[in-house]
């Protein structure tokens, strides 16, 4: 083959360090957008990011040219770099240390985009550790229930 070709659809979830400040409503979408650029400086595509005051989901087609572990990593720090200078409400924020990854075949694709989008009525009827340890469960990924939302 003369060409390297790829469509990784990437489901990633991570959370706010339970020691830190929350993400405020009037922030989320500023936040967010601000994580697709940097997605975008990652020769990925953002398709839908979402989440809730202590947590984010993104939908992305993520670049071949990169692990998930140092796309995950790139994302987290220049966002928690970037919302500590909005407000000094920020000054202490960080993200948890984990983060989930989970592939999405193009079958769920959409089930997958509407469920991120969802995320504020999924929370009225699930936390996001019971959120958590489904995705974990569903995907048949051996966890250590001891670190779930630890610092």
């Amino acid at each position: 083959m003369a060409q390297s070709l790829s469509k990784l659809y990437i489901h990633l979830v991570y959370h706010v360090k339970t020691t830190s400040v929350k993400i405020r409503k009037e922030d989320k979408k500023a936040l967010y957008a601000y994580i697709g650029s940097i997605i975008k400086e990652n020769d990925s595509i953002p398709i839908k990011i979402n989440g809730m005051e202590d947590h984010v989901h993104i939908l992305c087609v993520m670049s071949k040219n990169i692990s998930l572990s140092k796309f995950t990593e790139n994302i987290k720090r220049h966002s928690s770099r970037w919302i500590k200078t909005i407000n000094p409400i920020y000054k202490d924020f960080a993200w948890q240390g984990g983060y989930a990854g989970f592939s999405v075949s193009p079958s769920i694709y959409e089930k997958t985009k509407k469920y991120i989008e969802d995320q504020e009525a999924h929370h009225k009827k699930f936390s996001f550790k019971e959120e958590y340890r489904r995705f974990l469960k569903e995907y048949e990924i051996d966890f250590n229930e001891a670190y779930i939302l630890l610092d």
